[in-house]
């Protein structure tokens, strides 16, 4: 007999913690199904409680290893952990590469982590589209921590920042000679900095020049938290537990300074915002307006009327 699945039967299995039906939610949530929204409003008084770990940096820095080694020292407190991998989109069917979810293989069979991968889709920002509400449904389900670990596109990394808590940059020494084109965005973003593989040359090099920068940084700014500089070999282990004990300090960091509501709030902020921009567009693109774009996009291209004549146009056209 076929199960019948309801918006009540999903909400219900997240909140006991149901990996089932939290899969399903997240695929519903992915495809921008109508049902999605309907489940995100039944489960927002349940979120609020994971703390939310962003890692980033550029490819072949060694994150998923690293992301890995994190939920280990985090199952060792006996803390649930939730896992958002973005991967690169596939060109053949838009789906996630599932690079991510084999280097995590060995954690697929503990119960007390959920692990995700998800596809960019066209994304900028080393997020996929629906990556915070993903984490929210993750949220919902009683995870204590809810990690994301970007496609590492280098420079767009601004999401990871805003959808995260606590950010942590992975390097390699290697990447070195790159630090300068990455620096502004790097500065702005890194609560953490962390030298992966730093058992290879070139890693003593790099954390001065971080620390070089940081100092200059602390000089034309006003700061409160100095990123540390970390230096692991996640493949092994090394420096791990230090990386999570330095998030509990910034998360005790943030909060003793308020500065965590503060996060959460323009998290909040930018989401109704998405939000109305979404909707707004929604109802802007009724049958009428859309037949008079079609009839006077080529007037644009060919430059008989301008984008802004359009849009006068368009909104001119009554409900």
């Amino acid at each position: 007999m076929k199960e019948t699945v309801t918006v009540e039967s999903i909400v219900r299995g997240i909140e006991q913690g149901d990996r089932r039906m939290l899969a399903r939610a997240i695929s519903f949530t992915e495809d921008e199904h109508p049902i999605a929204e309907e489940i995100a409003r039944k489960i927002y008084q349940q979120v609020g409680h994971a703390y939310r770990i962003g890692i980033t940096g550029p490819p072949g820095a060694g994150k998923s290893t690293l992301t890995s080694g994190i939920a280990r020292e985090l199952r060792k407190q006996n803390r649930t952990v939730g896992i958002v991998a973005v991967d690169p989109t596939s060109p053949f069917s838009g789906g996630a590469v599932l690079g991510d979810r084999i280097r995590m293989s060995e954690l697929t069979t503990d119960p007390g982590v959920f692990i995700r991968s998800m596809a960019t889709r066209g994304s900028l920002g080393g997020l996929a589209k629906t990556a915070q509400e993903v984490a929210d449904l993750m949220d919902a389900a009683g995870m204590d921590y809810v990690i994301f670990e970007t496609v590492g596109v280098g420079q767009g990394e601004l999401d990871v920042a805003r959808a995260t808590d606590t950010t942590i940059v992975v390097l390699v020494p290697e990447s070195g000679d790159s630090i300068q084109a990455m620096k502004a965005g790097l500065m702005e973003i890194a609560d953490i900095f962390v030298i992966n593989k730093a058992d290879r040359e070139g890693a003593t090099k790099m954390k001065i020049e971080l620390e070089m920068m940081l100092k200059l940084r602390s000089t034309h700014t006003r700061i409160n938290w100095l990123p540390p500089i970390l230096e692991t070999v996640a493949n092994r282990g090394i420096g791990v537990d230090k990386l999570v004990e330095t998030v509990s300090r910034h998360r005790t960091f943030l909060l003793e300074q308020g500065e965590l509501e503060q996060k959460r709030s323009l998290r909040l902020q930018e989401k109704v915002r998405q939000l109305i921009q979404s909707e707004l567009s929604k109802n802007f693109w009724n049958p009428r307006r859309k037949e008079l774009f079609q009839a006077k996009i080529k007037s644009v291209l060919e430059h008989r009327l301008s984008p802004y004549q359009l849009v006068e146009e368009l909104f001119g056209i009554e409900e």
